[in-house]
């Protein structure tokens, strides 16, 4: 698909050809995005790409969640573009090609404006913590209850457990997370009532999505995989709701940044089992 207008734009589909060139746009912007990173977010979602005399300028990609939901992200104008419109441009493209579901996004406040002004809602914050983790005390569990490696006939549970945290289908992203990361359960008399995944990203390893039942589970989880990354970069992005921002910054990873989490639409709404204590990332929510 090729659209041209008058300034000499054109938006074309994203390929894995075009990874290097996001990535470049990524590093001018200082993400932390490798192109493996960006080579699985693409794997699992679609792209578009905006072009200036051929070359590569701005970006978006998103991400289906079932039938009623989707999420966008990766939302880049080079420095060089920016003040013609080019973001709102990719930005409407995409949600013409979303048409009828909720659209979800993770907003920087330079993009605040721009997602108010196409109908976006804000929903709350999320915070980034990240840093050299330190040697971590263990969490202490209720009677009954433990951490453990994530085993084969967990898959299905776990699908159940992020989609209820959400309220949307999530399967295709954590099998796609666990497809190169990591996985530990929490159990509670041997049922599954949370997990936290961990994977390389960016500059070290990213923990997320964390899905537990309260504040106590969520923890354990967290500081069982940074315990296991003493001395190397990690990183956590958590909704503000969690109240887990304090506790991150006592156990030495701190806040760095922030989004605003925003819809298009009805909200989804989460079961009352277990919540988000943590993102896969923030494109991906």
């Amino acid at each position: 698909m090729k659209v041209q207008d008058a300034t000499q734009i054109v938006l074309r589909d994203m390929t894995t050809d075009d990874i290097h060139d996001v990535a470049d746009l990524c590093f001018e912007q200082q993400w932390p995005h490798r192109e493996e990173d960006l080579e699985k977010l693409l794997a699992i979602g679609s792209g578009l790409v905006a072009e200036v005399d051929g070359k590569p300028c701005g970006t978006i990609m998103a991400w289906r969640f079932g039938e009623s939901f989707a999420m966008i992200g990766v939302i880049i104008v080079a420095r060089a573009q920016q003040g013609r419109g080019l973001g709102r441009e990719l930005a409407s493209a995409m949600l013409k090609r979303l048409d009828g579901v909720t659209v979800i996004l993770n907003a920087t406040d330079e993009g605040l404006p721009l997602y108010s002004k196409l109908g976006f809602v804000a929903m709350g914050k999320v915070h980034q913590h990240q840093g050299i983790a330190p040697v971590q005390p263990l969490v202490q569990l209720r009677p009954g209850e433990r951490v453990r490696p994530m085993g084969v006939a967990d898959a299905q549970v776990l699908d159940a457990l992020y989609s209820s945290a959400t309220g949307m289908d999530r399967k295709a992203v954590l099998d796609a997370l666990l497809a190169d990361g990591s996985a530990v359960v929490l159990c509670r008399e041997h049922e599954q009532t949370g997990f936290a995944v961990m994977r390389r990203f960016g500059r070290g390893w990213l923990i997320g999505p964390v899905i537990a039942p309260d504040t106590t589970g969520a923890k354990a989880l967290i500081a069982h995989w940074l315990g296991t990354q003493t001395g190397s970069f990690c990183r956590i992005d958590v909704p503000e709701v969690t109240g887990l921002g304090p506790w991150l910054e006592e156990v030495g990873l701190p806040e760095v940044g922030h989004v605003t989490r925003m819809a298009l639409g009805p909200a989804p709404v989460p079961g009352d089992n277990v919540a988000i204590f943590g993102l896969a990332a923030q494109a991906l929510g």
